[in-house]
């Protein structure tokens, strides 16, 4: 599995994190979720799965948190790693992320999320704003 960012620190233990992230395209633009803190950043949808929870669960769930919005058809077109300290849990984390594209349905009211914000944007536009190199990869492999 391919690895993107930092490598590990030898004398780092990481916990490990599996994640679920959505590329939700319509219309040649791309949902994404701006996340304000603790460093704001545009992302694609998505975050961990929690135990005993099924990775599309995990999906529908984190999407609609993020961004308000049901999704359907999510099709998985890849996964990385990457090691990285999570300061909203103050950990550092193994982080498998396993990327999904889905359709947008509808919104159902804002974000749930506290601090997040959905952004629609030309789908071009979306690998320059996307602040983990993987997601920005597996967009842009998508896009082509």
């Amino acid at each position: 599995m391919r690895r993107y960012g930092e490598p590990p620190e030898k004398h780092r233990r990481y916990a490990f994190r599996a994640g679920v992230y959505a590329i939700l395209p319509l219309n040649g633009s791309l949902l994404l979720t701006h996340q304000a803190e603790p460093t704001p950043e545009f992302q694609l949808p998505g975050g961990g799965i929690d135990p005993g929870e099924h990775p599309l669960t995990a999906l529908h769930r984190e999407v609609f948190e993020e961004t308000g919005y049901r999704i359907a058809a999510p099709r998985r077109i890849g996964a990385f790693r990457r090691f990285t300290y999570m300061p909203e849990y103050d950990k550092w984390a193994e982080k498998i992320c396993a990327i999904y594209v889905a359709r947008p349905i509808r919104p159902h009211g804002p974000p749930r999320e506290p601090g997040h914000t959905a952004i629609w944007t030309p789908a071009d536009l979306a690998v320059d704003l996307l602040a983990e190199t993987g997601s920005a990869d597996l967009v842009a492999r998508l896009l082509r």
